[in-house]
């Protein structure tokens, strides 16, 4: 498996009804990899996790597995309240195809340093596949700091990191303590250029859910060194990539994956559509990022699927 590239955060899709439409979730994988992604990753935050039981995350996965068909390598989330609860997703997500993990602190509780490396050991344990470490302090409370993932080092199942504490210093600091010894992914839209210029090997995404092209070709310039280039999509970019940036990123992105034609609004309560001027104004920027999409054989660079 290859830690490396643009790997999307995809949404799980409900009918109005709030039951699981995998038809449309695996016609959304099979967008992502028609338009270059490098690997899936489901049951995220973004896959809203938290409103679904244990055997709706398996389906899920299996959806996925089913869809991406070996194309491209499939991550299961695991973002489990308990370490047991956890160790049994990780078996299961396995038997089911997944073929590596991205995985957070244990969820709710806000466990200190020990704990932490307890849980994520624990799952390295159950695990026969790479795992990428998930740090979010901002939302979860936790900070995986960089002195943690050197001492985490020894585990040869923790192979690259989903950095998203919104300090885009940390990049260089867990290079600096760590060297080459894990794959950095920016799990925050808004500064994932940055990230990549400083050292970044992929991007965990979000609004690639509805512009997966686009996404795929700022890592794919700045990987090449056409940095100006990127730079000048990024900027396009960057209005929408805010919205990922926000409490309501699950309702922004399912917006914006209906708007293109891929996706359906529909969440999980005690999520709600967007409504009112709330609505309105996100509308009004997707509509924008629509209206003045970048030509991508600008670049020299495959037009959106």
């Amino acid at each position: 498996m290859s830690w490396a590239g643009v790997f999307p955060a995809v949404t799980t899709n409900f009918h109005e009804d709030e039951s699981l439409d995998l038809e449309l979730f695996e016609r959304n994988v099979n967008f992502q990899i028609d338009n270059g992604v490098h690997g899936i990753i489901v049951n995220g935050s973004l896959g809203e996790n938290g409103v679904m039981d244990a055997d709706e995350k398996q389906e899920v996965i299996k959806a996925a597995v089913r869809a991406a068909s070996g194309r491209v390598p499939v991550v299961a989330t695991v973002a489990e309240t308990t370490t047991r609860r956890a160790i049994q997703y990780v078996e299961d997500a396995q038997k089911n195809g997944a073929q590596g993990f991205m995985a957070l602190p244990g969820m709710q509780y806000v466990a200190d340093e020990r704990e932490v490396e307890t849980h994520l050991r624990a799952i390295a344990g159950a695990s026969d596949h790479p795992i990428m470490v998930y740090n979010n302090p901002v939302t979860y409370r936790m900070d995986v700091s960089p002195e943690m993932f050197a001492r985490l080092a020894d585990e040869p199942k923790f192979a690259a990191i989903k950095e998203s504490s919104d300090n885009i210093r940390r990049v260089t600091d867990i290079i600096n303590l760590t060297g080459d010894r894990y794959d950095i992914f920016c799990g925050v839209d808004d500064l994932a250029f940055e990230a990549m210029v400083l050292g970044a090997k992929g991007w965990v995404a979000g609004l690639v859910c509805a512009f997966p092209a686009e996404t795929v070709a700022i890592y794919e310039l700045v990987k090449a060194g056409r940095i100006e280039e990127a730079r000048e999509i990024y900027r396009w970019f960057t209005p929408l990539l805010h919205l990922d940036v926000n409490t309501k990123l699950v309702q922004n992105i399912k917006l914006a994956e209906t708007a293109v034609g891929v996706g359906s609004p529909y969440v999980r309560r005690p999520r709600l559509e967007l409504a009112g001027e709330e609505l309105k104004q996100v509308q009004a920027i997707i509509d924008h990022g629509i209206k003045t999409r970048p030509d991508l054989t600008k670049y020299g660079l495959k037009a959106a699927a």
